[in-house]
């Protein structure tokens, strides 16, 4: 994975993923597969000179379960360092349980409950509670593990689970909390999920299954006989399949033991836990949605400091209309100011479809599936108006949230809508603009300096906004 730079919000540059199986014999054997060696350094090749063509400035290399334990995995290790030129991490246990925390820490706001991360060789769970993170486990309860130590019995395999999650304290205290499944299988499950419910939106961080959903589908998922395919098991990688099964397992038994609320996934892992970890401290306490958010303003937006001239615009609407804000609303309102203009380039018939794709299936983290639904129908909203029906929009965003929070998005998007209109996205407008409350009406003011920009449309306009709100309106030049 190649990001654009080392900043809170990392964007993805380039992105290349190749399985080789590297753990699926160490347990049986003690030895890293003789021909997944051979494939894995043939990536890094490849890798090496990607990362040459693209003026990588900075590289960092990490190792697993699977290169710790088995007993040529100091030789393969130095083959890879050869190829790769630099040198290579071999992550304990722990620090791969503490790193996968960070990465859920750093793309959740303010998570709470357990860091379930599977990969091939091993299960991390480590607990975590807004920037504190507990002291981890890791356990050989990986996909290829399990399937090597079961001889691919999951009868065996659910057996090996059981004795090895009953009981233990990074579990119990997960009643009534969040799991965060991290790693590509659990991701696969989710996939397979997503497809088989219809669910309106294919964006795997954040998307969240009550549990005992979650525990019902594992059971199905476990119980498939081998040869037997999966309704919608074209929505997984051919090389991720035969772990389904353990990954269903292990799910399966986590849910039973830790009694959590809901299960989440989180795309952020490992990789961005390290990279979270190399960032200043006030890098890391910045809010990752409106970390992204900015990015996004200064990349596409006319005027990158309008977006905070209009955030501060709105809330000086939303004291004027007495309107309640949630802390999450009014930060979901705070990321939409930001991207409020990075649709200016596309055709006005299509900015507001255009918009609301590019945020609902943005890759960036710190917002939950509703949070998305809302800020992308809120800009929808700000190029589209009113005239389209939410639900007749595609992909089906508004089934994520409810009624109320529709209104809200309406409310918002027309008020981003007018404020548009009277500053052109230009600096130094807004603030000339005041409002007044009198009973059932608000008065829009324009002071004397940008009083030439008040006119007939965008009286309509804030008309149409007041109306949303069963309030009247005027305007008014200081």
């Amino acid at each position: 994975m190649v990001y654009e730079a080392l900043t809170r919000g990392l964007t993805p540059f380039f992105n290349e993923k190749i399985l080789c199986g590297l753990g699926r014999e160490v347990h049986s054997s003690g030895l890293l597969a003789p021909d997944a060696v051979e494939r894995a350094l043939a990536a890094l090749r490849r890798f090496r000179g990607l990362c040459r063509v693209m003026h990588v400035g900075r590289t960092f290399v990490v190792a697993t379960a699977a290169c710790r334990e088995a007993n040529n995995g100091p030789e393969f290790i130095e083959r890879a360092e050869r190829i790769l030129g630099t040198g290579i991490e071999i992550l304990s246990g722990a620090r791969e349980a503490k790193l996968s925390a960070l990465g859920v820490v750093s793309a959740v706001y303010k998570p709470d409950g357990i860091v379930g991360d599977l990969g091939g060789g091993s299960l991390e769970l480590v607990d975590i509670s807004g920037r504190r993170v507990g002291h981890g486990v890791s356990l050989p309860l990986g996909g290829l593990a399990l399937q090597d130590m079961s001889h691919k019995s999951i009868k065996r395999a659910d057996r090996i689970v059981r004795e090895a999650l009953e009981g233990l304290p990074e579990l119990k205290a997960g009643r009534g909390r969040t799991f965060y499944a991290v790693g590509g299988t659990w991701r696969a499950l989710a996939r397979l999920h997503i497809s088989q419910t219809d669910y309106p939106l294919r964006v795997m961080h954040g998307y969240a299954i009550p549990a005992d959903q979650a525990l019902a589908f594992a059971g199905r998922v476990k119980r498939m006989r081998p040869g037997r395919a999966l309704p919608d098991i074209e929505a997984v990688a051919d090389a991720r399949r035969p772990l389904l099964a353990y990954a269903a397992l292990v799910l399966e038994h986590i849910i039973r033991i830790a009694k959590p609320k809901t299960i989440m996934i989180s795309t952020f892992g490992v990789r961005e836990g390290l990279l979270f970890s190399r960032l200043s401290a006030s890098e890391q306490v910045k809010d990752g949605l409106l970390a992204a958010a900015h990015d996004l303003n200064i990349l596409r937006s006319r005027s990158p400091k309008h977006a905070e001239e209009l955030f501060d615009w709105t809330s000086r609407f939303v004291r004027a209309a007495d309107i309640v804000e949630t802390a999450e609303e009014r930060r979901w309102r705070h990321a939409a100011c930001l991207v409020a203009d990075i649709g200016w380039r596309a055709h006005p018939d299509y900015r507001g479809e255009q918009s609301l794709n590019l945020i609902a299936n943005g890759n960036f983290g710190a917002i939950d599936h509703e949070g998305r639904a809302f800020i992308g129908l809120t800009i929808y909203y700000r190029y589209a108006g009113l005239g389209q029906p939410h639900d007749e929009l595609s992909p089906r965003i508004s089934e994520l949230i409810p009624e109320g929070l529709i209104g809200w998005a309406q409310i918002l998007g027309t008020a981003i809508r007018v404020a548009h209109l009277i500053s052109a996205a230009q600096t130094g407008v807004l603030g000339a603009t005041h409002f007044k409350r009198r009973g059932r009406k608000i008065t829009l003011v324009f002071e004397p300096r940008v009083a030439a920009l008040a006119g007939d449309r965008i009286a309509a306009r804030f008309r149409q906004l007041t109306r949303l709100m069963g309030l009247s309106s005027a305007i008014e030049r200081d």
